[in-house]
């Protein structure tokens, strides 16, 4: 048994010596964190790299959800969001609709609409577009953060452009960036098994955000973790994307999401243990040492768990959204929304600095 410990103790003692010399950490060295329950040595050393990297400050911004459409031709095994045209509760809001629900919520402090959808077959490319550029025309000093790579995927088949045409097109009607979502994980056998034959391929997925990137765009990324991938398949995930940052810097932040329950009710048994999101927190920040920021998405991991996740690596908790649908729908039992006070209160309460951003983490206000 001593043994053992020994050599785990060893182990960890050459990670932490690699992570102090900044030293990159490889695929083997990522599993190993994984399957070692030494949560808390993990926890320090990526405390000790987001603060050489980030200080004490933690960022967010004040931005809104928005939905354009339910309707989806995919049957991604988690979404409890999506809906077949004419099913009841499917939608698909007019550019008018949408103007009149951010009317009622909209504020002129307001930085940010993040923008994600089905992918809905049944309007033309030309729709979303639309969108977008009313969006941009009505609202001109909010960041448009919308359509996942997968939607960017499915837009090039709907409309016959390249990627680099669809993203040019977006771009010139006023997107300013995309968001990290449709990633889920990175690995063929886990996209079969979860039914995402039809949505963008790992080399899909990384392809669009390195064509953004070419077209001078900033993206997200995120993973969505706890369901059926090996701890492999996640360091794998983390180091595709390094690879990309490594080749064009257009990362700005990486957001680990845990998948939720198909209801708030769902037994306890079924959501990713709390161990698991602080440590695939910390692990990420350790793994991904090329990307400044690690968010810890409030709306996934509730407020508690969030406060002691920025002490585990991550530097953003998100922002205030004001009324999250997808994440509910599958039975998140965390706020919808946050107000800017509730979330400086819940840094501050963790010992940081709140600093609220826009999009490309330019300092708004240091609180």
């Amino acid at each position: 048994m001593s043994m053992i410990v020994n050599s785990q103790e060893r182990r960890m003692a050459e990670i932490a010596e690699k992570v102090e010399h900044g030293e990159r950490l490889t695929l083997e060295d990522g599993v190993f964190l994984y399957e070692t329950d030494d949560l808390l040595t993990i926890g320090q050393l990526a405390n000790q790299v987001n603060l050489k990297k980030n200080g004490k400050k933690v960022y967010f911004v004040d931005n809104m959800s928005l939905y354009f459409t339910n309707v989806c031709e995919e049957h991604c095994a988690f979404c409890h969001f999506r809906r077949d045209e004419g099913e009841d509760g499917a939608y698909t809001l007019t550019a008018e609709q949408m103007f009149d629900y951010i009317d009622k919520h909209y504020h002129p402090n307001m930085r940010e609409f993040h923008i994600t959808g089905g992918h809905n077959p049944n309007v033309p490319f030309q729709y979303y577009v639309d969108c977008i550029k009313g969006l941009k025309q009505r609202y001109p000093n909010v960041t448009i953060k919308a359509h996942t790579a997968a939607e960017i995927e499915f837009f090039s088949r709907l409309s016959g452009l390249s990627y680099k045409e669809v993203l040019q097109t977006l771009m010139d009607a006023g997107l300013g960036t995309m968001p990290g979502g449709g990633a889920e994980i990175l690995s063929e056998r886990y996209r079969k098994k979860m039914h995402l034959v039809d949505k963008a391929s790992t080399e899909a997925w990384l392809e669009v955000h390195r064509t953004a990137h070419q077209l001078g765009m900033k993206t997200h990324a995120t993973m969505l973790f706890g369901s059926i991938e090996t701890f492999e398949e996640r360091i794998r995930h983390m180091m595709y994307l390094r690879e990309l940052q490594d080749e064009t810097g257009g990362f700005m932040v990486f957001i680990p999401n845990s998948v939720q329950p198909a209801s708030v009710n769902a037994s306890i048994k079924r959501r990713v243990s709390a161990f698991d999101n602080l440590k695939t927190i910390a692990i990420s920040r350790l793994m991904l040492d090329n990307i400044q920021h690690v968010k810890a998405y409030f709306i996934n991991l509730g407020t508690q768990l969030t406060q002691i996740a920025l002490t585990f690596g991550a530097s953003d908790a998100h922002g205030t959204i004001i009324q999250e649908r997808i994440s509910h729908a599958a039975g998140a039992t965390s706020p919808e929304g946050m107000t800017r006070d509730e979330l400086v209160w819940l840094i501050q309460g963790a010992g940081r600095i709140a600093v609220e951003r826009d999009t490309f983490y330019n300092e708004i206000k240091v609180y």
